[in-house]
């Protein structure tokens, strides 16, 4: 690169791809990262797929930017999930006083919770929610102004799982709606389906969690930025039937992500060696902002924990970790992968989460803080209103 170039390159935005992966709560993580990108004109976003809360992130994000830039992106995306905290006030499974005191947000004490967990197996939705009261459907669609999505310059993508015949169904352009968003985040055993033009759905998470495919033949960006919150990689075997259940839903919901990541790197090797035209495929480079680090120690449980004080202190670890990639990650945007497919998806790869000793520094700054502080008290830096 001449040194023209490379002042061109400073001075203009990268246009990069998103792709967020869904998780309850721990959507706010990527939340945080969101936050943090917004606050830097370095790339200029073409496209973003989305699914469960991360469809939730996307159109919160696309709402806000055709309303007001990145500031109104910032403000919807707060506001949004401000509003998914007002709900833990009324929650009936909430954490229990030993949790509050030990700062655990796990709910796997809660009685409410247990109860719950036991019903869910023996009755479904449509038995224990006969008339299909949603407040999650209720508060997608008083945040978000989905005319204002539909005609936003960034494609939103979100998928869903077609319950007739397994496949997924990606909503874009006209089909965005909150009732979309809500069948991408629809979990069988908490919600009844999503009807859409007739056809029930349930959580895309199942069978594109997210879709990358849409970013490949919808846009033209190369760069692709992926906020993945399930973890990949358990160092333990699990061992209670919690968290044997745990563990399948986490590779459950990571297959689908991990069959289109081996599709790349399979294409783009292809590519590398000249056996397929450059000009009719696309060189995918996949970047990630790290969050296994972070989530980790977190039970599954605490995906439905959806308290203001825990929201908030996983926007702070995901704006911790977006500003770790920026620092280190961000300069190959437009320029090569930031990270190793083949090594990442080899057995016993790398890239998979480091160990916390090897952890980025701002995301271990911020963990270490919020550790020796129990789970009722504020965060630094948190809003002055939470």
């Amino acid at each position: 690169m001449s040194e023209r170039d490379a002042e061109d390159r400073a001075g203009a935005a990268s246009p990069i791809n998103l792709a967020l992966q869904g998780g309850g709560a721990h959507g706010a993580f990527t939340w945080g990262v969101l936050d943090r990108l917004l606050e830097e004109d370095r790339f200029s976003i073409e496209g973003i797929s989305g699914c469960s809360a991360g469809a939730m992130n996307a159109v919160c994000l696309a709402d806000g930017f055709a309303r007001g830039g990145a500031d109104g992106a910032r403000e919807t995306l707060h506001d949004f999930w401000r509003a998914m905290g007002q709900h833990w006030w009324s929650s009936p499974v909430p954490r229990t006083m030993w949790d509050r005191l030990t700062g655990s947000w796990s709910l796997e004490n809660s009685p409410a919770f247990l109860l719950f967990d036991v019903a869910s197996r023996f009755y479904s939705p449509y038995d224990l929610n006969p008339l299909n009261i949603n407040p999650l459907l209720e508060t997608i669609r008083e945040q978000i102004d989905f005319d204002r999505v539909r005609a936003s310059g960034i494609k939103v993508f979100i998928s869903a799982t077609n319950v007739i015949d397994g496949s997924v169904k990606v909503f874009s352009g006209p089909e965005l709606s909150a009732e979309a968003v809500m069948a991408s985040a629809c979990l069988p055993h908490v919600f009844q389906a999503v009807e859409i033009d007739g056809v029930p759905y349930w959580d895309g998470g199942y069978m594109g969690n997210p879709s990358l495919f849409p970013l490949f033949y919808e846009t033209v960006t190369e760069d692709i930025l992926l906020v993945q919150i399930n973890p990949v990689e358990r160092r333990e075997v699990p061992r209670s039937a919690r968290e044997i259940l745990n563990r399948l839903d986490e590779i459950t919901f990571n297959a689908s992500l991990m069959s289109e990541l081996r599709s790349i790197d399979f294409v783009s090797r292809l590519v590398d060696e000249g056996k397929l035209d450059r000009r009719e495929y696309k060189r995918i480079r996949l970047h990630a902002v790290a969050a296994d680090a972070a989530l980790n120690s977190l039970s599954t449980t605490s995906k439905y924990n959806t308290e203001w004080d825990f929201l908030t202190h996983l926007r702070d670890l995901g704006r911790a970790a977006a500003t770790d990639w920026l620092e280190s990650g961000a300069d190959a945007v437009g320029l090569r992968p930031g990270i190793d497919l083949s090594a990442r998806l080899a057995p016993g790869g790398t890239g998979r989460g480091a160990p916390e000793g090897q952890m980025a520094p701002h995301l271990r700054e911020t963990l270490s803080r919020v550790r020796t502080e129990s789970g009722w008290r504020r965060n630094e830096g948190r809003d002055p209103e939470s």
